[in-house]
């Protein structure tokens, strides 16, 4: 059910492995530090409250990229990935707290446990799927515990993977009592984790009526936790906005049209121990290249993640998105190609039609 009372928010997605608009060559528009720039000033102009930045092999460094960003930038949070076992979790909470204070509150946090299989093991993790979501379990208890203990207390430990003893960190959080926890995936151990510990599960596309099946499964779950009204439930979606149907299906497809089977079969193979990937999957031959009037599957055969696309004119787009807020989603994390150009369409032509249907739940563009 639409919960009437929280405030919708929409976050953008900085592609720092470099932008395209023909996924046989997505590195069309190369990396580079005035890209980034380009991408998230854009976003912010456009209302944007929060960038999600990569963690691939071959993106650039999201907590280094996003401290960068951080200064060309007035209010946008980053969201950055914490994954299991790559930092050490009393660092982890240092370096977040001194993120936190030195941006004055600018900073989330992503959980991503079921990564590709590929880079866990070529990256010396080599922990199975439900180790890494027992480890980043672990993380978050830890970080938690240490931010609430603040600059001057201490705290111990004992877990399977961690065992700490008067464990302190300074500086204190700034974001009381900790900054906001992201989770998206769609394993049982995802939903355990996000239930525990998330303030916002974001789900990849698909059906509407899924989605509410989904949220109401980890809202009870949370219940258990005593977290059934704080957790707050998104949407992971790519968009493709323009002035016609035409010309947006004329994007979409030239987005895949040279996609290679070498490609497709990375995707495949790469990622077959994702549940979330699984799914996305599962929709494309259920369904075809439609699960919706406007939700087109034909992305995910060239890239892995959050395939999903909305495709279709201004008011299309701004009633598929109407559609899960509907059903109680608030947080909208998208993306569109060129990032920057997409990014500048959605606060000009369906952010308006958004705040028109949803009076007092959006924030006003800044001046």
């Amino acid at each position: 059910m639409n919960d009437p009372q929280r405030k919708l928010e929409f976050g953008w997605f900085i592609p720092t492995r470099g932008d395209t608009l023909d996924y046989a060559e997505p590195m069309q528009v190369p990396s580079s530090p005035e890209m980034f720039e380009r991408v998230v000033v854009a976003a912010e102009n456009n209302g944007f409250e929060y960038i999600l930045l990569p963690v691939a092999a071959a993106c650039w460094d999201a907590w280094m990229s996003s401290a960068f960003l951080i200064a060309k930038t007035r209010s946008i949070k980053m969201l950055v990935a914490a994954r299991p076992a790559y930092i050490n979790p009393v660092l982890l909470a240092k370096i977040i707290a001194t993120y936190d204070q030195m941006s004055k509150g600018r900073i989330s946090i992503n959980l991503i446990a079921g990564q590709n299989e590929v880079e866990n093991l070529a990256e010396g993790v080599g922990l199975a799927k439900e180790d890494r979501y027992d480890v980043m379990t672990e993380e978050v208890e830890i970080c938690k515990a240490l931010w609430a203990a603040g600059a001057n207390g201490k705290i111990d430990y004992t877990g399977k993977h961690y065992q700490l003893k008067q464990a302190h960190i300074g500086p204190a959080i700034y974001q009381e009592p900790y900054p906001k926890f992201y989770l998206g995936g769609g394993s049982e151990q995802a939903a355990e984790l996000s239930a525990k510990h998330s303030d916002v599960h974001l789900f990849w596309g698909d059906t509407v009526d899924h989605i509410a099946e989904s949220m109401a499964d980890i809202r009870a779950r949370a219940a258990k936790y005593g977290r059934g009204d704080a957790i707050g439930f998104g949407m992971r979606l790519q968009i493709i906005c323009r002035e016609t149907e035409a010309d947006a299906w004329g994007v979409a497809e030239d987005l895949v049209r040279n996609v290679t089977e070498e490609q497709r079969r990375v995707i495949d193979t790469h990622f077959a121990n994702s549940a979330a990937n699984q799914r996305v999957r599962q929709l494309a031959k259920e369904y075809g290249k439609m699960i919706g009037p406007h939700l087109w599957t034909g992305l995910t055969q060239a890239r892995p993640g959050a395939g999903i696309v909305i495709v279709g004119t201004p008011e299309q787009c701004a009633s598929t998105i109407q559609d899960y807020i509907d059903i109680g989603c608030h947080s909208f994390c998208l993306s569109g190609y060129l990032h920057d150009a997409e990014a500048e369409r959605f606060g000009r032509w369906v952010r308006p039609l958004l705040e028109a249907r949803n009076p007092g739940r959006l924030p006003p563009l800044a001046a």
